[in-house]
């Protein structure tokens, strides 16, 4: 079967230079469904059989090699389960979620914390793919890089953008070399996408930093306001503009504060997905007992089993609304992902404020800015959007399997 019949020309591009030239580390980088992990599953699947026989001239009957990814989540979802859906290939794990495949021991390590180093420490790995390259821990990844002494080991890395300044890009894609091959895509590079799915990407996506990375792939930094698709006059409605009766689960987000001020928002959301910000507590110089009550009076309107997504900066306050038998968990803080996922609420209209029922929100919202030299955000003005962003993105987070 042709090559262009399987890949797209970037993709086939790739493929033919991995093939022809000797390499110690592969790179893909940019754009969202640009099509780099499928081209990077395949040639993952390549470098297992290359390896057993370079293992196999060296006398090593069982070589190993490294599957990398910030979670086990990730790694199922975005490499093997897309391996088992294109090849029918069934993953038989041990106790410690490991595999073989084509005669290789596969060590799987979750690079998303530094305590992905105990999964391969010490070993002699014969290569490593890493998925999500760009949100590892950089002391694991370097790590990886040191495991990989076998006979012609290889590293096969796919990642989406982060900010100008980040390690992967500065130490690796910035610096080519014969060794290290780098390759940048845009979602126009995936000519197997329809035109209508990519004009429709390119409209829900955030705009500014999200759309300079999420389309074009590019290392970009944030500039001027966080949410710059926020527009007063279409998201802040009234509260009889709330269609009360098509909400069908509420959950809340939790930001302490003593000298900043702290929040507790609730969201509803309705089962297409609307989310709406009808009720925001926000205060300085308050104890724990004071949020406990603000707590319970937020159990007594909507029900004893909403859920609380707590910033776990202060666990002591978390066990404690645990003890009030309150449903506390600690949120996902992920932040520039929790902030795609609250833009695109606005981008999308898809989330809306109730105009009675908020008031430092509307202060904060204009500005909530990125800063410039670091790409995060400014950690000012955020205590309400930083308990909305726990709420919907914890939320969002746990309803598609994610544990805490």
């Amino acid at each position: 079967m042709a090559l262009n019949s399987l890949y797209t020309k970037k993709q086939t591009q790739i493929f033919k230079r991995t093939r022809q030239e000797d390499w110690f580390m592969l790179i893909n980088h940019g754009a969202v469904r640009a099509g780099k992990t499928q081209l990077d599953n395949d040639l993952f699947l390549n470098e297992l059989i290359r390896v057993k026989e370079l293992a196999s001239k060296e006398g090593v009957d069982e070589p190993m090699y490294i599957l990398g990814g910030v979670s086990s989540g990730t790694i199922q979802t975005n490499v093997l389960q897309e391996i088992t859906n294109k090849y029918d290939i069934e993953f038989k794990f041990d106790k410690h979620n490991n595999f073989k495949l084509f005669g290789v021991k596969v060590i799987q390590t979750f690079t998303g914390t530094i305590a992905g180093l105990k999964s391969i420490r010490g070993m002699t790995a014969y290569g490593a793919y890493i998925n999500e390259a760009s949100l590892a821990n950089k002391e694991v990844f370097d790590e990886i890089i040191k495991r990989c002494s076998g006979a012609g080991a290889r590293i096969i890395a796919d990642t989406n953008p982060d900010h100008p300044e980040h390690w992967l890009k500065k130490n690796y894609i910035d610096n080519p070399s014969k060794n290290i091959l780098s390759f940048h895509f845009t979602i126009k590079d995936n000519t197997f996408l329809s035109e209508r799915y990519i004009n429709n990407i390119i409209e829900t996506t955030p705009s500014g930093m999200f759309t300079e990375r999420g389309i074009f792939g590019l290392w970009t930094i944030g500039e001027g306001a966080i949410y710059s698709d926020f527009d007063e006059k279409i998201h802040v409605i009234d509260e009889d503009k709330v269609p009360w009766k098509t909400i069908t689960k509420y959950y809340a987000g939790v930001d302490w504060g003593y000298e900043h001020w702290g929040s507790i928002v609730v969201i509803g959301e309705t089962d297409d997905g609307i989310k709406y910000l009808i009720r925001e507590y926000a205060a300085q110089h308050k104890d724990i007992d004071y949020w406990v009550s603000i707590a319970k009076e937020v159990v007594r309107e909507f029900g004893g089993k909403i859920p609380f997504y707590c910033d776990s900066a202060r666990p002591e306050h978390v066990v404690r609304f645990v003890d009030e038998g309150f449903y506390a968990y600690n949120a996902n803080k992920a932040v520039i992902s929790g902030i795609e996922m609250v833009a695109k609420g606005y981008k999308q209209n898809k989330f809306f404020v109730v105009r009675q029922k908020v008031e430092r929100f509307l202060d904060e919202v204009y500005q909530y800015v990125w800063n410039p030299k670091t790409g995060e955000p400014v950690k000012q003005n955020d205590d309400v959007q930083d308990s909305v962003r726990y709420a919907i993105y914890s939320n969002a987070m746990d309803s598609g399997g994610w544990l805490y």
